[in-house]
């Protein structure tokens, strides 16, 4: 399951759960549709692209999403983000639009979001493969205990951290992790998900982006530029 070495902020986090049986599996599983001739996307190297550019110390925000993008091209290891060239998808589409009424922040015209990575906001899908044109193929396949471990990492700090909780996939995900209950450092914020199919009923006008920064300014940990131009 391993996709080059761990980095290191993440390794005591992800050591234990990468050499149990489970992850084991994974790893063959991945390894024999791949030497099939099936495409995996994203490809090998940029499956933990997320913990590479937001290391554990520094998250700030935590967005969480389902899987990688099926697509040719699209998927690199973040969330919600594709790499320049690629067409912004329809689901970041309306977070540009959410971002703009929000903060006023022009949308940008490339659906890149490494610029949030690299300042704290892990993106982080709880499946971190698919295969290529079947979405949501490989849930169910063990990499929930990768993905969990890492939210509850992030979770069990004292750092005050913000979980921007979009869709009942994320909520479901961050309900099964400690430390997010009464009591938390945390601030958590949940609407339906940015899809056509649900950001009307309560995505737009949430006003996410305004409160993380609010609260991350009020906890002495500085504001996310969330602007991508």
């Amino acid at each position: 399951m391993q996709d080059g070495p761990v980095p290191k902020s993440w390794k005591p986090v992800l050591e234990p759960v990468l050499q149990s049986r489970a992850a084991r599996q994974l790893g063959g599983f991945l390894s024999a549709e791949e030497q099939a001739g099936k495409r995996i996307y994203p490809p090998r190297g940029a499956r933990l692209r997320a913990l590479e550019l937001t290391p554990l110390d520094a998250v700030k925000v935590v967005i969480l999403g389902q899987d990688p993008y099926h697509g040719p091209g699209q998927a690199h290891g973040l969330a919600f983000s594709v790499p320049p060239g690629v067409r912004v998808p329809p689901s970041l589409a309306n977070v540009y639009k959410e971002l703009e009424t929000d903060l006023g922040i022009a949308r940008p015209a490339h659906g890149n979001l490494e610029k949030w990575a690299r300042q704290g906001v892990l993106l982080l899908n709880n499946s971190l493969t698919v295969e290529e044109g079947r979405a949501g193929s490989h849930q169910q396949l063990g990499w929930d205990a990768v993905t969990d471990a890492i939210v509850a990492a992030v979770a069990e700090r004292a750092d005050p951290t913000v979980f921007l909780l979009w869709g009942n996939h994320a909520r479901n995900k961050a309900a099964r992790v400690a430390g997010l209950g009464p009591g938390s450092p945390h601030l958590v914020l949940t609407a339906p998900h940015p899809s056509p199919l649900s950001a009307h009923a309560g995505f737009f006008g949430c006003g996410h982006f305004s409160q993380a920064n609010a609260f991350l300014e009020e906890q002495g940990r500085g504001a996310i530029d969330w602007r991508l131009d």
